[in-house]
């Protein structure tokens, strides 16, 4: 399979989840991105389209800490420090959108993570 058709199947996934995930004020939503090298999460409030609080693999703070870790525990960092973020700006429940991956590896680790931080969802 070419790779346009993997990204392509990934987008129409994507559409399919946000179809039924949306993010409101008091129920925002965690988007997640990965690509071959980096991991992206954003806390997201689709009503007025802002994004609340974001963490990825290129942060100062996780910068620090990656050397000698994989993917998936990088992703871990991430979801913890996503976490850490949007619970300061008094943020607690959100809705998981997992962009078109599977729940698996590097997203499922994020999700634990930010779970174990204090993000419900």
């Amino acid at each position: 399979m070419p790779k346009t058709d993997t990204r392509l199947a990934r987008k129409r996934r994507h559409a399919r989840v946000r179809d039924r995930v949306n993010g409101t004020g008091t129920r925002p939503r965690l988007c997640v991105f990965r690509s071959l090298k980096y991991t992206y999460a954003q806390v997201i409030d689709d009503s007025v389209g802002h994004t609340l609080a974001s963490a990825s693999s290129l942060d100062p703070e996780i910068r620090d800490k990656m050397a000698g870790k994989t993917k998936t525990e990088i992703s871990e960092l991430i979801g913890a420090l996503v976490a850490q973020r949007a619970l300061n700006k008094g943020i607690n429940r959100v809705v998981f959108d997992r962009g078109g991956y599977k729940y698996h590896g590097r997203v499922k680790a994020l999700a634990e993570a930010a779970r174990k931080a204090g993000l419900e969802f």
